[in-house]
Parts: C-alpha cells; sequence; structure tokens
C-alpha cells in the first residue's frame, strides 16, 4: 500500500486524466451526440464518373436554357474538378451536341472571367466524411500515444518489480516513513500547516515531489515540492547533483525557489551559471535548514540525512541519498 500511495504521488495524476477526459469527452461530442451533418454537398464530392455524368447533363440543359448565370454555377458545383471533366466530355462527347459543349465551355469561361473566379475558393471540405474518419483517427492515435508514454512512464518507474527487486521509488519511501518528524513544539514553535518528509535516492529518475497546502477548513493556500533541478556525468542512473525546493503561494504573484547543489556543483562556475536563472543557490550540508518565503507562507526545509555517491565523478559531486523535511507556516506580518 505504501507503494503505491508513492507510486500516486509521482504521477500527473490530474493533468493527465484531464487530457484524457477531454479527449474522449471531445470524440464522444463530435462523433455521436452531435456529428457533423453532411448534407447540401456540392458535385465536386461525388466520384469522377459521376461528375462527368453531371457536367453532361448540365450542358444538356444549357441547350433548354442558356442561362450563363446558371450554367456558371452548375460548372462551379464541380470546384478544382471541373476543367478536366470539361475536358474529357469534349474528348468523347458521346451522345452530347459537340457544338453544344463548345458554346457552354465558352459561355462559362466569360462569366468565370467577369466575376474572377478562382476554382476552389471557398471551398473546406470541413463536412466531409473522410475528413471526419481522419479526425477520429487522429484522436485514437493520440489516446493510443498517451496510453503508451503513461506505461513507458510505469515501467522506468516500477523497474525490476517483478523480479522482487526494490525500487529507488520503494526506498525512498520507506526511508521518509522510518524518518522522525521534527517536534516544532517542543521547540517554542506553533505546530506547521503541514509537514512532509521527501527523499531522493539514486535510480529515482523521476524524482519530482509536490503537496497542497490547505487550511483546516479545506481552503487551498498554495503548494510546494521538490524535484531534480540539474544532473552531471553521462548514461543512467542520472547524477543529481541539484534539487530545486519551491513553495507557490495563491496569494503571490512569484513562486519562491531555491536550489540545493552539492559541494562540486557549488564549486563549479559553469553549473552555478546554469542554475542561478532558477533561484537562490543553496549549499547542501546535513542538518541546514533553508528557509522560502512568499507574501503568506514560510517553508523550512530541513536537510535531515545526506549521502554523496561514489564512482569515477568528483567528489562530493552527486547525491547517494538525501531526505528533506518539508514544513510549511503562515507568514507573520
Amino acid at each position: 500500500m505504501d507503494f503505491i500511495i508513492a507510486l500516486l504521488k509521482k504521477l500527473p495524476i490530474i493533468p493527465i486524466a484531464l487530457f484524457i477526459g477531454g479527449l474522449l469527452f471531445g470524440l464522444l461530442i463530435g462523433w455521436g451526440i452531435a456529428p457533423v451533418e453532411f448534407k447540401d454537398a456540392t458535385p465536386s464530392y461525388l466520384r469522377a464518373d459521376l461528375q462527368e455524368d453531371y457536367l453532361r447533363m448540365a450542358i444538356d440543359s444549357f441547350r433548354l436554357n442558356s442561362d450563363p448565370g446558371l450554367a456558371a454555377d452548375r460548372w462551379k458545383g464541380l470546384g478544382v474538378n471541373a476543367q478536366q471533366v470539361y475536358e474529357k466530355i469534349q474528348n468523347n462527347p458521346g451522345s452530347t451536341d459537340q457544338e453544344v459543349i463548345r458554346v457552354y465551355g465558352e459561355t462559362v469561361r466569360r462569366v468565370l472571367e467577369a466575376e474572377g473566379y478562382q476554382p476552389g475558393a471557398g471551398q473546406t471540405g470541413s463536412s466531409n466524411p473522410v475528413a471526419r474518419t481522419a479526425l477520429l483517427g487522429i484522436g485514437i492515435v493520440l489516446l493510443l500515444g498517451v496510453l503508451a508514454a503513461g506505461g513507458m512512464y510505469l515501467f522506468r518507474l516500477l523497474g525490476k518489480r517483478g523480479s522482487g527487486e526494490v525500487t529507488a521509488v520503494m526506498q525512498g519511501s520507506e526511508i521518509s516513513r522510518n524518518v522522525e518528524r521534527t517536534n516544532f513544539e517542543e521547540m517554542g514553535l506553533a505546530p506547521p500547516i503541514t509537514q512532509t518528509m521527501t527523499t531522493f535516492v539514486l535510480g529515482d529518475d523521476l524524482y519530482d515531489e509536490s503537496f497542497s497546502i490547505d487550511t483546516q477548513a479545506g481552503e487551498f493556500m498554495g503548494e510546494y515540492g521538490v524535484g531534480v533541478s540539474e544532473a552531471i556525468g553521462v548514461g543512467e542512473p542520472k547524477k543529481v547533483t541539484a534539487l530545486e525546493i519551491w513553495l507557490f503561494d495563491k496569494n503571490d504573484i512569484k513562486t519562491a525557489t531555491k536550489v540545493l547543489m552539492s559541494h562540486h556543483a557549488f564549486g563549479d562556475p559553469a553549473i552555478r551559471s546554469r542554475l542561478e536563472p532558477k533561484g537562490e543557490l543553496v549549499l547542501v550540508e546535513p542538518q541546514a535548514q533553508i528557509l522560502l518565503e512568499t507574501a503568506t507562507l514560510q517553508l523550512l526545509a530541513t536537510v535531515i540525512d545526506l549521502e554523496y555517491g561514489k564512482g569515477p565523478l568528483p567528489d562530493s559531486s552527486y547525491f547517494e541519498r538525501i531526505t528533506l523535511e518539508l514544513a510549511i507556516w503562515p507568514r507573520q506580518g
């Protein structure tokens, strides 16, 4: 159960659910509840042989009713295919009078030139059933893509759980659960609104924790969290050299952010220059306390435990494990 809870905390459930729900709802409306009705279509949507039959009938009708405007309108109904169909009839008139074919073509040409008509102008084809089918296909492909991405996310997150191996996510959850929380009341401080333990363990490449801040009455006040900010080296797992802690206050237009850096990263000018735009840079030390403030909230982050990884990279350059205690208070004054 603890693993499931940790897993659910990792997944961006709300955005994924909203995306899939919106996609399915849109397909339901567009395909089932209120589909586009295909009516009053022009002959341009007919098969090629039926378009030819249509123009032959228009030419035969022109012999009885020589209205130039009506002849041009019937020509326009074929859109961009009109000239091609007309040439086919010219080359193979069949039972149609060749002289009528010629006069019809010249009459239409004069009318269209006078109007400045451009074949295909104004025809969007939005009501074409083929377009509806294509739209449904695109929606299904997008949905399958989201499901595939979610599956890959879970696969990477779970690692080799099926073989019984304990993953980095499980290790972090277990460590956080067993760490004793600070009793701030014994220190003469007011109890925090919320207090959370979170642990990053090497191998948790998708580490990104976020938590809601609510009053006892359930009123939303903001959010806070911690996630990977910078990694060094190559290959997997990621060698995380910096984490960023953030605090969002609904009453403040700016999110407070501080970057917790390893000893190596803190002394590397190149890494510092990349991370400075994200927020204030802080050197991580065991038991160090980092304070973030917004208009109405305070976040106190305490480094409960810290262990650096050992390998071919520089000493104290990436975290093997780091446990943080995050506590929130209303800001006084």
